[in-house]
């Protein structure tokens, strides 16, 4: 008889698939961690340009003051 050689090289598929799901969890938690910074920054921008057409019509009349002066 011959002499099988046990040299097994390589990954079981139940590490493969405990690898693969262990990515897919943290996948998922950055993707929910993601929407929630994206949503925080549509928020910010809409409270500056709120702030900024506020105050728009306050500056100009400024800006034409300043002019005056030669700045």
């Amino acid at each position: 008889m011959k002499k099988i050689k046990k040299n097994k090289k390589g990954f079981t598929l139940v590490e493969l698939v405990l690898v693969v799901a262990i990515i897919v969890i943290l996948a998922g938690v950055l993707a929910l961690n993601i929407s929630g910074y994206i949503d925080r920054a549509k928020n910010g921008k809409k409270q500056v340009e709120s702030g900024v057409s506020e105050y728009s019509g306050k500056i100009q009349p400024l800006e034409a003051s300043v002019k005056g002066y030669g700045f």
